[in-house]
C-alpha cells in the first residue's frame, strides 16, 4: 500500500478564490479544473492500492499584490481542506497553501494551517516574480527547516512564456517540467538544500528536466563561480537532499532517467489524481507494479522511503 504525495484537493473554497482574483484555470493553465470530491477520492485510493494521501492545492496558484486579500483567500483554503482532511483522518492528511512572497504572512499562515493539522506546506515555483531560492524567501525557510517540514514543490507557468506553440498553450507539455527545474537550479544556486538541511523537498514529476540539467549546471556554475560570476555550489550536495515523485509518466525512459542521478532512497509515489484521470493513472501503476525491473525499487518506494519523506 502506498502513500501518495501528489494529489490535489479542489474545495469550493479554492474555486471562490480564483474567481475573486479573476484567474481562469483554463486561461491560465490551458486545461480547466477537473471535478473532485472525497468520495471519487477515496474510491481511487482503493482501486489504485493507495493508503494514504497528501492533499495539496492545485494550480492556478493563489496570488495576487495584495497581501491581505491574498493572506484571507489562503486562510479559507487551508480552513477547506481541513475540514476534509477531519471527515477522513485515516486516509487524508494536507500540506498547507501559504501567500508567498510575503514572508512574514506566510509564516503565520503555516502555523495556522499546521495547528489544523497540516503535514508541510506546498510551495510553487514562484509567486509573481520571486521564484524559490530567492534571499527574500529566507526567513520563512528558517522557519520551515526549525519545523523539519516536508514541502512539496509544484509548478505553474512562467509570467512570460511563448502563447502561440502548443507548448506554451497547454502548461503542463513544457512549461510545468521547464519552470519546475528553473525553481529548483535557482535553489541549488542559493545553497537552499544546504542552508536549510532540515526541509524534505519533494520535486514534482520524476525531478522533470533536472536528471538532463544537473551535469550541465554544474559544469556551467563552476565556470561562473570561477569568474566571480556566482558563489561556488556543490550541486551534488544539494541535489542530494532532494526527493522526487514519479507523477505523470515515468516509464519507460523518465524513472531511468531520474536513477541516474538520483538514489533509490529518494524517490516516492505521485499520482496527480484528478488532474490524471483515475482510468490513466490505474493503468500506468499497473504497469509500473508488474515490471520485474522495478521490483525492488517499489519496495523502497512503497515502503522505507515514504516513511523517510514523511519524517517518521
Amino acid at each position: 500500500m502506498a502513500t501518495d504525495f501528489h494529489a490535489h484537493i479542489i474545495t469550493p473554497e479554492y474555486k471562490r478564490g480564483l474567481r475573486s482574483l479573476n484567474i481562469d484555470p483554463l486561461a491560465a493553465d490551458g486545461f480547466a479544473l477537473p471535478d473532485w470530491s472525497a468520495e471519487k477520492q477515496l474510491e481511487f485510493m482503493r482501486v489504485a492500492g493507495i493508503e494514504k494521501i497528501i492533499l495539496s492545492s492545485p494550480t492556478p496558484h493563489i496570488w495576487c499584490d495584495d497581501e491581505r486579500l491574498s493572506a484571507k483567500i489562503h486562510r479559507e483554503v487551508n480552513a477547506s481542506m481541513a475540514e476534509v482532511c477531519r471527515k477522513h483522518p485515516d486516509e487524508f492528511s494536507f500540506v498547507a497553501s501559504v501567500p508567498l512572497p510575503y514572508t512574514d504572512a506566510a509564516i503565520e499562515e503555516y502555523r495556522f494551517a499546521k495547528a489544523l493539522g497540516a503535514v508541510g506546506v506546498k510551495l510553487t515555483t514562484h509567486t509573481g516574480e520571486v521564484y524559490l531560492g530567492d534571499p527574500s524567501l529566507d526567513d520563512f525557510m528558517a522557519e520551515l527547516n526549525k519545523d523539519h517540514a516536508l514541502v512539496i514543490l509544484h509548478p505553474q507557468r512562467a509570467q512570460e512564456y511563448p502563447k502561440t506553440p502548443i507548448t506554451g498553450t497547454v502548461a503542463a507539455i513544457f512549461e510545468y517540467p521547464a519552470d519546475t527545474t528553473r525553481a529548483v537550479l535557482n535553489m541549488m544556486a542559493h545553497r537552499v538544500m544546504t542552508r536549510f538541511p532540515s526541509i524534505r523537498f519533494v520535486v514534482p514529476h520524476t525531478g522533470s528536466f533536472l536528471p538532463y540539467m544537473l551535469q550541465r549546471f554544474t559544469g556551467v556554475s563552476g565556470i561562473l563561480a570561477s569568474m566571480g560570476m556566482m558563489e561556488q555550489v556543490d550541486v551534488q550536495k544539494e541535489f542530494q537532499n532532494l526527493y522526487f515523485d514519479i507523477a505523470g509518466d515515468p516509464e519507460p525512459v523518465a524513472l531511468d532517467m531520474l536513477l541516474s542521478v538520483a538514489g533509490e532512497d529518494k524517490i516516492v509515489y505521485g499520482s496527480d489524481f484528478p488532474h490524471s484521470p483515475a482510468k490513466v493513472v490505474l493503468a500506468k501503476k499497473k504497469h509500473l507494479d508488474e515490471n520485474p525491473k522495478y521490483k525492488d525499487l517499489l519496495l523502497k518506494i512503497y515502503g522505507e522511503n515514504e516513511k523517510n519523506c514523511l519524517g517518521k
